[in-house]
């Protein structure tokens, strides 16, 4: 597992937690399984949560977005948490090579090859590759993050701790992607979407954040065609 010590400041934050339960009446009746997650009641960080695709949709606060005084430079990256010489974006890249690349001065890499699954393409050079946020920065601020401290918006930035926040693609799908949610962009390799719905989910779940309701819709439609996966996650704040 990738460690981002950054993420201590978030954890360290007063928050409350996500507790999963079940109507009361469904208790009462013993037909509990009948009626499986989510109610959102309370968050806190470090506690893990444990639900399916369809009911974290369920769970995710709807609310308007809202870009006011955003700027890209308010999430602080790339950051080298454990200062082993290798940034946030190297660490990514180390991490997810398909075939090992060599790590040079600096953390310089050359060789290796990476697997872009938003595009299905396979890279043998670093330098074509982008590291995105699996949920955009911009998106995180909309939907949150205008209200979260410095330290939060950087261990947002550098999530480590969570696989599914950070990945290698090629350069072209990422700016593709921009700063759109998943009302507006989805992957072109059409079998990775389901993934992609999967992990956006995620990361809106552990950080706490809200969706519109374009992307609710879109997120409760595409997911009804995808295996109602269940999700175990750590959150964040």
């Amino acid at each position: 597992m990738r460690v981002c010590p950054a993420l201590a400041i978030v954890l360290s934050t007063a928050a409350a937690a996500v507790l999963l339960a079940v109507p009361a009446d469904a208790a009462a009746s013993g037909t509990a399984e009948a009626h499986p997650p989510v109610v959102a009641r309370h968050r806190a960080a470090g506690e893990e949560v444990t639900t399916t695709l369809r009911a974290a949709i369920d769970a995710l606060p709807v609310a308007a977005e809202d870009r006011t005084g955003y700027v890209r430079t308010a999430f602080k990256h790339w950051i080298d948490a454990d200062r082993n010489g290798c940034n946030t974006r190297a660490e990514v890249l180390i991490a997810e090579a398909l075939a090992a690349p060599t790590v040079g001065a600096g953390c310089a890499l050359t060789g290796g090859t990476w697997l872009s699954k938003y595009d299905d393409l396979v890279l043998a050079d670093a330098k074509l590759l982008d590291v995105d946020h699996v949920v955009p920065l911009a998106e995180a601020w909309d939907s949150g993050a205008a209200e979260w401290s410095a330290a939060e918006r950087q261990a947002y930035a550098n999530d480590l701790d969570e696989p599914r926040a950070l990945i290698a693609v090629s350069a072209k799908s990422n700016r593709s992607k921009a700063d759109k949610d998943v009302s507006e962009w989805l992957p072109s390799a059409e079998a990775y979407r389901c993934t992609y719905l999967t992990d956006w989910t995620v990361v809106k779940t552990r950080w706490g954040l809200s969706v519109d309701q374009a992307e609710a819709d879109t997120l409760h439609r595409l997911a009804a065609a995808c295996p109602d996966t269940e999700l175990a996650v750590t959150l964040a704040r």
